[in-house]
């Protein structure tokens, strides 16, 4: 079957670029004409791969919302100096959300916790409205980040409707970083018809996972808002270079929030200010932090509080640090800045990360600032016989002006990185009855009656899907001595949660308990000398050292393939 994305039409570019027009417009374009670009068909092609559904049913419920946002987003970038920030990166960063989401769709049984029947009959509708929330979760952006203006002078405003005459485009000067996801609600009823609104809205749990979702509630949008999240970390990390797979083993937690409280921990209790050998300056306008310092020590604070996802790589945290608004970019769009210190006869060069003191203090009282100045060079490069940063730095901060690459790529850019994330998106995989891939289904068909099977079931799902988070601080699971360590109740607590119709036939309290005897009657784990089931594990943290319970497996690979290093804070008592 040949569709209209997989050949051209007779004297039509393949990949059509941004039309230009006079004075710096370009020309408003059809979706069909948007997406006829070639990587963005090989997208539809995908996406329509994973939906398994006919041709009619896959432009009704799928295409004609991908041609409405693609009218709407035009050539919009989907940021200023991150990701996607170039002309149609809105776009492309749309459809690959849509298409990474419904992938990591082919892993989750949903609604969770529901029969399999249930389950069967509201597959479609929860894989549309992955789809719907992968591609609706950033275009608040088109409303509040971007300042549009036609050419007849006057703002374009995207709840008027899609633009239809020339237009240009800028980005908001001291926008609100987060304002953008609260925003998605002035524009989703554009996007989905009201047909698509009342199907959806059938199905109360998906409905409210939905409506939390595009309201930017991710902490009550459920599996939704998990998907999405994971999605929108592989298109970002692959996008900038950074490492897909890594990224979606990041909590979900808000990374955000823990890189903030660590730079003010560190800013407040470990970094000395203003005077030779320490790790920043403040000014009156601005907190100067020595780059390198700052990401070693920011790095090593969160990983001591267990916080997963951090990037391995400064120039990645640097990209992090930019994209949540938390330090300020150059003039060229950069998070590293030169800058000359002088205070007094003492002088010195470094390379820094500038923020707002009030992202530190708020409304607390400041130290002092800064007698001296801090003078920035942006356009002249470090001495190479001056590449030490400070007394706390390391020797390889000369490098750092040089390693770094621009976060936005440029319109002639052959989207290499795209067969790099349709790799990790191979050809999905044959299915059985439900969404379930083959490849995750277990050995072993579980017995409806055998909670113990059916909860082996779900473990080995939920690690290869990354919906149990492992090695988090407040994971359930971690990697010790090699194999996995469940931490006893809060694993069993967590599945009978998710199931509820286990808990039935026993009172709630009682329900968890016969769970984790179905468990051992399956001798999957590993009993101590003395013959007893449960381990105790120390965790050490950076102020205090607390005790774990739980089962070690016998057999980890049996369940997850990934080789996850052991979790460094976790001891077992022996």
């Amino acid at each position: 079957m040949k569709r209209w994305w997989l050949t051209f039409q007779k004297g039509e570019a393949a990949e059509p670029p941004p039309t230009p027009f006079a004075e710096g417009f370009m020309l408003p374009r059809s979706a069909e004409s948007l997406l006829a670009a070639d990587h963005r068909r090989k997208l539809l092609e995908r996406i329509w791969q994973y939906t398994a559904l006919s041709e009619a049913q896959f432009d009704r419920l799928y295409l004609e919302p991908i041609r409405r946002y693609a009218s709407f987003v035009q050539q919009l970038p989907a940021s200023e100096s991150h990701h996607h920030a170039y002309p149609g990166g809105m776009l492309d960063h749309g459809l690959e959300l849509v298409a990474c989401s419904l992938k990591l769709r082919q892993s989750y049984l949903l609604p969770s916790g529901a029969a399999p029947e249930d389950q069967a009959a509201q597959a479609d509708a929860w894989s549309a409205a992955i789809a719907y929330g992968a591609l609706l979760h950033d275009i608040g952006k088109i409303a509040v980040d971007l300042q549009v203006e036609c050419q007849n002078a006057e703002r374009w405003h995207p709840w008027h409707g899609p633009l239809n005459q020339p237009y240009r485009f800028r980005y908001q000067p001291g926008r609100e970083y987060k304002l953008h996801g609260a925003a998605a609600g002035l524009l989703y009823t554009q996007i989905l018809s009201p047909a698509l609104l009342d199907w959806l809205s059938d199905y109360p749990e998906l409905w409210s996972q939905l409506l939390f979702l595009l309201a930017d509630h991710y902490e009550h949008a459920g599996s939704l808002g998990e998907l999405v999240l994971q999605a929108d970390r592989v298109s970002t990390a692959q996008n900038i270079g950074g490492n897909p797979a890594k990224a979606l083993q990041a909590p979900k937690h808000s990374l955000q929030h823990h890189l903030l409280t660590g730079l003010r921990h560190l800013v407040k209790n470990e970094f000395k200010l203003n005077q030779p050998g320490a790790a920043g300056w403040l000014t009156e306008d601005h907190l100067w932090l020595v780059s390198k310092t700052t990401t070693d020590k920011l790095r090593a604070h969160l990983l001591a509080q267990a916080v997963d996802g951090i990037p391995t790589c400064n120039i990645a945290l640097f990209d992090e640090l930019q994209s949540h608004g938390l330090v300020e970019a150059t003039p060229k769009r950069k998070a590293v800045w030169n800058a000359t210190v002088t205070d007094g006869d003492w002088q010195h060069r470094f390379t820094f990360l500038r923020l707002q003191p009030s992202l530190i203090w708020a409304n607390e009282s400041r130290p002092d600032c800064f007698r001296g100045t801090v003078e920035p060079m942006m356009d002249s490069a470090l001495p190479t016989d001056d590449v030490r940063e400070s007394a706390l730095a390391g020797p390889q901060i000369a490098a750092v002006e040089q390693q770094q690459q621009p976060a936005s790529v440029t319109l002639n850019q052959e989207f290499d990185y795209l067969d790099d994330l349709m790799d990790m998106l191979h050809e999905p995989a044959e299915f059985q009855a439900g969404p379930v891939a083959e490849s995750f289904q277990p050995t072993t068909a579980p017995d409806p009656d055998d909670a113990g099977l059916a909860f082996m079931q779900w473990l080995r799902e939920g690690l290869h899907s990354h919906r149990l988070v492992v090695n988090d601080s407040k994971a359930k699971v971690h990697t010790v001595d090699g194999t996995l360590f469940l931490v006893t109740p809060g694993i069993f607590q967590r599945y009978v949660a998710e199931h509820p119709e286990s808990a039935e036939a026993s009172p709630k309290s009682d329900s968890w308990r016969l769970l984790q005897h179905q468990f051992e009657k399956l001798d999957v784990h590993m009993k101590k000398p003395n013959g007893h089931n449960i381990w105790t594990c120390k965790v050490k943290g950076p102020r205090k050292t607390s005790l774990l319970n739980g089962y070690l497996l016998r057999g980890k690979a049996a369940i997850s393939q990934e080789s996850t290093p052991d979790n460094p804070f976790l001891t077992i008592v022996r």
